[in-house]
């Protein structure tokens, strides 16, 4: 009885998330048009790929310093080829080819070094990186609710500072697919992975003297998958989002965004900082009519959808005190470093680098000295 009554309440579950899905998709072509509906469901094939793989890039940055096992990162690296290979020729050559592609090409300074190390240290109190909080969110996990809330507050503090912040020193922009062009950009992009992929697996044999089995995929349905479908099906979202969206994947400057709304509809002039005096368009507009909004819905009930399909939408309502406190800090300090450093792992260091921007790969520098200052917290909290 208590099994049939479970696979019921995962079916209504899964209804719920592909409704949802449906009408978001429906509700922001009408609003924005057919690029905007299909935003919502790229977004919606991220949350599946995700939740199915555990594909987060918190773990997988921990795995290499407190496990010695690094197939999470090479996975982000097979990722990143992948995308690379198909997001250099269209940046470089898309106008050409009557297809207009943006990059996310960045100055890189103190500000950003300072929010991508808050960002690193962040998610590992916090338990998941920008995709990880919003898929874990949407596969029912109470504490990343939490996490979820305290990114947006923090994303939308950070918007009143950011002016000042912005004045602190930096690089100019440097965009490696226009100095060397896409052929030789996605050659040197491949070689720097492949060497800290070699290094990753030299740590690995050495701790256990063979490289580690990865997790297999059981089903494509139900899940789990293994790192590399994971990976291969994430690069599809990223090509898709370069294709019909016409920039890099993104994530939370929606956050910032919410925020802000929420500030507005509480009385906070958030109109009149400065970050918001250019974007006034999208506080008056619907989210709806937010790109970076509507797929990050579509990961939440994407991933909701997920876990059903796999059993195991099961949220948890009681947290411990210590879960509550880090779940807080954890989500504050993701939200100020993202907007400090262009981004999360999402639009600032997966971003970056499809992009051929050396921003991103001074991101993944500071990204990962935060997180290993996060990990070493985790131990000493007894986390893990």
């Amino acid at each position: 009885m208590q099994t049939t009554t479970l696979h019921l309440s995962q079916k209504a579950v899964l209804a719920t998330a592909l409704s949802g899905l449906a009408l978001v998709a429906l509700a922001a072509y009408g609003e924005a048009g057919t690029r905007q509906g299909l935003a919502v469901l790229i977004g919606g094939l991220a949350g599946l790929a995700l939740y199915h793989a555990s594909f987060g890039f918190t773990a997988a940055w921990r795995h290499i310093v407190t496990e010695k096992k690094g197939n999470g990162l090479r996975a982000q690296f097979l990722l990143i080829l992948l995308t690379s290979a198909v997001s250099f020729p269209l940046i470089a050559w898309g106008a050409q080819l009557g297809w207009p592609t943006g990059a996310f090409v960045f100055p890189f300074g103190v500000a950003a070094a300072i929010g991508a190390f808050m960002f690193g240290l962040g998610m590992q109190l916090g338990g998941g990186c920008g995709s990880g909080t919003l898929f874990t969110a949407g596969g029912g996990s109470t504490r990343m609710m939490v996490t979820l809330l305290a990114f947006i507050l923090g994303s939308v503090l950070a918007t009143a500072h950011l002016h000042h912040w912005n004045a602190l020193p930096q690089l100019p922009a440097f965009s490696l697919v226009k100095s060397a062009g896409p052929h030789w950009a996605f050659a040197i992009t491949a070689v720097v992975l492949g060497a800290i992929a070699w290094m990753t697996i030299r740590i690995e044999k050495r701790a256990h003297g063979q490289l580690l089995p990865a997790r297999k995929t059981e089903s494509v349905l139900t899940g789990p998958w293994s790192p590399v479908l994971g990976a291969v099906l994430l690069a599809v979202v990223g090509i898709l989002t370069f294709i019909v969206v016409g920039r890099p994947w993104g994530i939370t400057s929606a956050f910032a965004l919410w925020g802000a709304k929420a500030f507005q509809s509480v009385g906070i002039p958030v109109e009149t900082w400065p970050y918001w005096t250019w974007q006034t368009a999208a506080l008056e507009n619907s989210v709806l009519r937010d790109t970076t909004s509507v797929m990050d819905f579509g990961v939440i009930l994407g991933a909701m959808a997920a876990a059903a399909l796999a059993g195991k939408f099961a949220p948890v309502w009681s947290l411990s005190r210590r879960d509550l406190l880090t779940a807080l800090a954890g989500g504050l300090l993701m939200g100020y470093g993202a907007r400090l450093a262009f981004g999360c792992n999402i639009g600032a260091y997966l971003g970056g680098i499809v992009s051929g921007s050396m921003h991103g790969w001074l991101w993944l520098v500071f990204g990962f000295a935060g997180s290993l200052a996060g990990t070493r917290l985790r131990l000493r909290l007894g986390m893990g």
